[in-house]
């Protein structure tokens, strides 16, 4: 996977740290010239000094080649418009990061954002959100144990099922079902048929986390 991330401060470096380990290639943008030369012997990424919200900068970065963009900086206004300018390149995923809890409307209204993320994020959460496109909304529980979170089933296999055949599990449990992408959850029970394209919502063990989607995903 390919991730480009504007900003380089503590999240977006923590960031580029946990994805270059997991070997994802990750480009960093930056726009301070001292901390692109920190963050270059911090990591053995493409690190470019320059703003996110230039075109060439954007370019030079191969936006265009990105599967997820990520705005991380600690500006609104530079990540709404860096993830606009992004979204220009069509990169399967943007995520952005927003400062001000009363900016949050402005970015859901664009609707062009995939993902909105608080200021308070940990780059843990973060790197779950880039790496599983397939979660519709992902939550850390446990000091990172555990994972709560809501996904489509997309799995033919899973089509059909009774909740109640699902278990005994001991990696994952499912609280809630949503059905036809209903925004008003039920909650779950054992009689409960998983249809196509359902949303649930699960406990999962943040261990088991990729087991769990290849049962429940394509």
């Amino acid at each position: 996977m390919y991730v480009v991330i504007m900003g380089g401060g503590d999240l977006g470096l923590h960031v580029a740290l946990d994805l270059v380990k997991d070997s994802n290639d990750v480009t960093i943008i930056e726009d301070d010239e001292n901390r692109c030369k920190l963050l270059a012997t911090k990591l053995d990424t493409t690190v470019i000094c320059g703003s996110g919200t230039d075109r060439k900068t954007l370019e030079n970065a191969e936006i265009s080649e990105a599967d997820v963009f990520v705005a991380a900086t600690g500006n609104d206004n530079t990540n709404l418009l860096a993830s606009l300018m992004a979204k220009e390149y069509n990169p399967k995923k943007i995520i952005a990061r927003v400062n001000e809890p009363q900016h949050e409307s402005v970015f859901t209204e664009n609707n062009l954002i995939d993902v909105i993320v608080p200021e308070s994020i940990e780059a843990g959460y973060l790197e779950r959100l880039v790496l599983r496109p397939k979660i519709a909304d992902l939550f850390v529980v446990d000091h990172g144990h555990a994972d709560l979170l809501d996904l489509y089933v997309t799995n033919s296999k899973m089509i059909g099922k009774k909740i109640s055949e699902l278990y005994p599990n001991d990696d994952y449990f499912i609280c809630g079902y949503h059905e036809d992408d209903d925004d008003n959850i039920s909650i779950a029970t054992p009689d409960m048929v998983l249809k196509e394209n359902c949303r649930i919502s699960m406990l999962v063990k943040t261990e088991s986390m990729a087991k769990v989607l290849k049962i429940f995903t394509k």
